[in-house]
């Protein structure tokens, strides 16, 4: 394959095929990436020219994950989950780390050099699988799912100084306690650095870019900002890496943060997607296939570790289940894995063989993870009463009720008219703050999501009298509705919509009655403004 180009078409075309495929099974498209890597590999024949760009491109993927989690840290945010965040994450990476050492080193008799590096890669968890998914399941806002980002966001902080510590271990003259205090004078002085001078900088270039109204070079003030505090993190002898997150944790603290992050967003997916593929080039299928009885067992035994060591943490102060859920999230190897151990093999640290035998754990973590968290509810509850497991819902007595989906402001507005009149209804809600809310205010509030079988019949939906979504994601209104439909072609669905591209969008659902949201609000306006000027008129008079 002479050409580059065709190399990249290839593996954004199968790429792009795989991850439709497995979407429909619910596996993370970092599978499809990786598979994508190994079929082009054994598919084709790579010229190394090829290789070395693709690797660069992947390189970038990994600077603008960096950068995106950045943006995700703010210095606020760090104030406010302290606790969770500082002393869980500490913890977790510290205990995690300490365990893995000890049997890489004892039982494995690997140098100390290399059981350090396996420990620190092995305590990380996956940011770009589990994170997605709790955000997707709004498990992000539930006991468990705050304890597991949290700790997921210190994990990315401990990133940084690991891939700085791989970089200093490759000085021979220095030992591990030199090591460790150059790691952290040279960290100090770019933080300074990038904080007192570099924030300045970045404000005004993005303000100055934002002030033009041109998408484009607003777009381009940010790239020039990602790449450019990555050069000079490299220049000054650090990874590319650290640049592009303190960037990023600059711009979380402005005003910015939210447009630069959906800016980019599409942009560091696809980078990162490069990134997994190079990693799926390079793994040797067959070796995999003939070790896999051992690279499944010291996955098992990683697994066992960290679960453990996160159980203990979070039981300290929360319920067994939350401390279990928590465990099966963060019990896998995450993606960065990967970036340590290449440059770890790269810079000599860690022998080749070493490394890509290491890797294949990690790959393996990639592809059952999706699975543990897809059941991570049967699992905890086999184990523990879950307080707060959603689409558990005991049957109701109810006839001719209204259900209510949803309790946000408007949720709230229509649960308090519906008690005002008297009337008999629940609430439904896949946000755990808001089902605790509508509790807390007195109302019959469920926690589980409306497209699910169990819980329309839970609530009875054949037998209520009209079901009111408050919802706003269109999505949502799709998948809940069509579900509904389905279930009960009857039943008596009121849905909201904000626009006329909306409302074509919800036509083929066959929903009985639609309200404009904002019909009622201007017919209100309208309302207020009129008796105003009555108001007026008569004191004139």
């Amino acid at each position: 394959m002479e050409h580059f180009l065709t190399t990249l078409f290839l593996a954004i075309f199968l790429a792009t095929v795989l991850n439709i495929i497995l979407k429909k099974f619910g596996i993370s498209q970092i599978i499809g990436y990786i598979l994508t890597g190994i079929i082009i590999s054994y598919g084709f024949h790579f010229k190394g020219a090829n290789m070395d760009s693709l690797d660069a491109i992947a390189e970038f993927g990994i600077v603008f994950l960096m950068f995106t989690i950045g943006l995700e840290i703010s210095i606020e945010k760090i104030k406010k989950m302290k606790e969770i965040l500082l002393l869980n994450g500490f913890l977790q990476v510290a205990i995690s780390a300490i365990l893995i050492f000890f049997v890489a080193y004892l039982i494995f008799h690997l140098s100390i050099e290399i059981s350090l590096i396996v420990a620190l890669a092995f305590s990380l968890s996956s940011t770009a699988i589990v994170l997605p998914y709790l955000k997707q399941s709004r498990d992000i806002y539930t006991p468990y799912g705050e304890r597991s980002t949290a700790i997921l966001i210190f994990q990315d902080l401990a990133v940084i100084p690991i891939l700085l510590l791989i970089s200093f271990l490759t000085n021979d003259t220095l030992s591990i306690s030199e090591v460790l205090i150059k790691t952290a004078i040279s960290a100090a002085i770019i933080l300074f650095f990038m904080f007192i001078f570099g924030k300045k900088i970045i404000t005004w270039l993005l303000r100055f870019s934002a002030d033009t109204r041109m998408e484009e070079l607003f777009i381009g003030a940010v790239l020039s900002i990602v790449i450019g505090a990555s050069l000079l993190a490299e220049y000054l002898g650090f990874t590319y890496s650290l640049g592009a997150f303190l960037a990023g944790m600059i711009i979380a603290d402005t005003k910015f943060r939210i447009k630069v992050e959906s800016d980019i967003v599409n942009l560091k997916d696809l980078l990162l997607g490069t990134f997994f593929f190079t990693v799926g080039v390079k793994i040797d299928i067959v070796y995999f296939l003939q070790n896999i009885h051992i690279v499944i067992g010291l996955f098992l035994l990683v697994m066992l570790l960290k679960a453990i060591a996160v159980y203990m943490i979070i039981r300290r102060k929360s319920d067994k289940n939350t401390a279990i859920k928590t465990a099966i999230a963060l019990c896998q190897v995450g993606e960065f894995s990967f970036a340590i151990f290449t440059l770890a093999s790269n810079q000599g640290v860690i022998p080749q063989e070493t490394a890509n035998f290491l890797v294949l754990i990690s790959v393996m973590s990639m592809i059952l993870t999706p699975f543990f968290l897809n059941n991570i509810y049967k699992i905890s509850g086999a184990l523990a009463k879950d307080l707060y497991e959603s689409d558990k819902i005991e049957t109701i007595n109810d006839k001719n009720h209204i259900i209510v989906c949803g309790f946000s402001i408007l949720g709230r507005v229509v649960a308090k008219d519906l008690e005002d009149r008297k009337l008999t209804f629940v609430i439904v809600s896949n946000d755990l703050r808001q089902v605790q809310l509508a509790t807390k205010l007195g109302y019959k509030a469920f926690f589980g999501n409306l497209e699910k079988e169990s819980v329309l019949e839970a609530l009875k939906v054949e037998k209520s009298s009209s079901i009111i979504m408050t919802i706003n994601e269109t999505q949502d209104k799709i998948l809940i509705c069509d579900a509904i439909m389905k279930y009960c072609p009857t039943a008596n669905i009121i849905l909201k919509y904000e626009s006329l591209d909306e409302k074509q969008l919800l036509s083929d659902l066959k929903i009985k009655k639609f309200i404009h949201a904002y019909a009622q609000i201007g017919k209100s306006l309208v309302e207020e403004a009129t008796n105003s000027c009555d108001i007026k008129s008569y004191k004139y008079d």
